[in-house]
């Protein structure tokens, strides 16, 4: 299941994510991914939100990655020191299988 961010992510967003990846997790996908690519800016509260979906995913036995944001997110997250604890992926189209068009209507 993808996740995707767009504009800002701080005090104001972070309760909305929180509820979307609850929902999320409730269907129980084998993983979650939080795409950044359109995530301009993220503040510590954001980046809460995101650390905790990453320890629950962990504690159920199910993934959990993210796609590059902007330098502001990208210098965040290392500066946060999170880094290179996260699953980071170039990008979440990567995840999803080509379809060859035999099945198109």
């Amino acid at each position: 299941m993808v996740l995707e961010l767009h504009g800002e992510l701080d005090l104001a967003g972070a309760p909305l994510l929180q509820e979307e990846i609850d929902t999320a997790e409730g269907q129980a996908p084998a993983m979650l991914v939080l795409d950044l690519e359109d995530l301009a800016f993220i503040d510590s509260s954001g980046l809460r939100v995101i650390l905790s979906a990453h320890e629950r995913a962990k504690e159920r036995g199910h993934a959990f990655a993210l796609t590059r944001g902007s330098q502001q997110v990208q210098r965040l997250l290392t500066i946060a020191g999170v880094s290179d604890r996260l699953h980071v992926i170039e990008s979440s189209e990567t995840l999803v299988p080509e379809r060859d068009g035999s099945d198109a209507a």
